[in-house]
């Protein structure tokens, strides 16, 4: 099992600093303090006061300007500012800034034959419904770790793949709804709706995200989004925007569906800051898979439901089975539980960081 660690220094300024932003103490195009004088007044060194900086960089809450320190770039109550619109381009796979980081075979083997020996019999009964309550623990914790969502095991379902998650999510909401996806988009997302032969609009995308006036004409009543790097646009929405997301879904019965691929690979020292995290609401949910991080062939993914949305989901779904197979979920949750996978996201993550030309 992984140890807790203590929360390093900081991230705790990081989140100081982050709520003073959002909630108005430093305003947008204001100075944030030295890092020295900071430094002094938290008690903190300059180094740390550096990182928290570099993590609010990284977050699209400030930048650093030469000859003026750290400037707060976040604009709560004001996403309209005009950008350049993203043109539309068509893929027929989901790509990547970055290449496929490939998890260490033979850690993948010797997990499997553990589970092969320690298991038995179990491998051969069915899973739950929702999955493997043992994959679904380990999934909650290591989202608390990682990703600041803190959720029941209840709320967690798992399914083999993001598209059929997006199928799911529509037979639970209904085809009343109107679905808005980023326009360019990952094309499977746009045909499983087509499919599904609900109503969708596409939102064209900005170099900080959807575009803000397209977003709030729209008359979708749920968002679909890739808020880390978009296929394949390879658009991240700024914090700004993030912000922008959520304050449309707080007004009317509005939902959120976050689909959060391959963000455990950010080059910024913690992963970006999820929807679902930010909401209040109740109505974000949140979607990943093991597609990047492991294999594609694996075909596990997860999403994370709204308390409000439980009682509905058992109703009409509760009577699905789980399509992934018990040995593969106990696998995934052995590989969890001892620290592999966390390891390998870190590694790559280094990777990534030492070719990245901007760190």
């Amino acid at each position: 099992m992984i140890e807790k660690k203590k929360r390093p220094a900081y991230l705790s300024l990081y989140d100081k600093i982050r709520e003073d932003i959002v909630n108005g103490t430093y305003l947008y195009n204001e100075k944030l303090p030295s890092k020295r004088s900071l430094a002094a007044n938290a008690g903190v060194s300059t180094v740390t006061v550096e990182h928290a900086y570099a993590l609010l960089c990284d977050e699209g809450y400030a930048e650093a300007r030469e000859r003026s320190g750290y400037i707060v770039i976040f604009r709560k109550k004001d996403g309209f500012a005009a950008s350049e619109r993203i043109e539309p381009t068509y893929h027929a796979g989901r790509g990547s800034v970055h290449t496929q980081a490939d998890f260490p075979l033979t850690v993948l083997n010797k997990t499997m034959r553990r589970v092969l020996c320690e298991h038995g019999d179990l491998l051969l009964e069915k899973p739950e419904a929702k999955g493997c309550i043992e994959l679904r623990e380990a999934i909650k914790r290591y989202l608390a770790r990682n990703r600041g969502i803190t959720v029941e095991t209840d709320q967690i379902v798992v399914g083999a793949g993001a598209e059929y998650l997006y199928g799911l999510i529509i037979a639970m909401l209904g085809r009343s709804h109107t679905y808005a996806i980023e326009s360019p988009s990952y094309n499977k997302i746009e045909q499983v709706y087509r499919a599904s032969e609900v109503r969708h609009e596409a939102l064209p995308l900005t170099k900080e995200g959807i575009d803000s006036h397209a977003l709030f004409e729209s008359a979708s009543d749920v968002l679909h989004t890739t808020p880390y790097r978009s296929y394949p646009s390879g658009v991240t929405a700024t914090a700004s925007k993030r912000h922008e997301y959520v304050r449309w879904a707080s007004e009317g019965d509005r939902y959120i569906i976050e689909d959060d691929y391959e963000s455990e690979f950010s080059v910024s020292s913690k992963p970006a800051e999820t929807l679902f995290a930010l909401s209040d609401k109740d109505n974000v949910i949140y979607l990943n898979t093991f597609t990047k991080t492991i294999s594609p062939s694996l075909r596990i993914g997860y999403m994370v439901l709204p308390r409000c949305l439980l009682d509905t989901y058992e109703k009409k779904l509760g009577f699905y089975s789980c399509t992934v197979s018990t040995f593969m979920q106990l696998v995934l949750t052995e590989l969890i539980n001892g620290g592999d996978f966390e390891r390998h996201i870190n590694r790559i993550r280094r990777k990534i960081r030492k070719n990245s030309p901007s760190k």
